[in-house]
């Protein structure tokens, strides 16, 4: 159950990076470098987050030997 939900949040996370980046490229289309580069970066911060939970849910999902 808690791999499941590990899972669910980290792709929930990565669903919020991808719309993260779909903002920052309109803003770098819009000629708005400054939300561009801002959007840029956090897309990086909740693409690393979600692939940590996917990650972690992985590794501490596993039973104990």
């Amino acid at each position: 159950m808690k791999k499941g939900l590990g899972f669910l949040a980290g792709l929930g996370l990565f669903a919020l990076a991808a719309a993260a980046m779909r903002t920052s490229v309109i803003g770098w289309q819009g000629g708005r470098s400054d939300v561009g580069f801002w959007w840029t970066v956090i897309a990086g911060f909740l693409l690393v987050a979600s692939l940590a939970a996917i990650v972690g849910a992985a590794i501490h999902g596993r039973p104990a030997d």
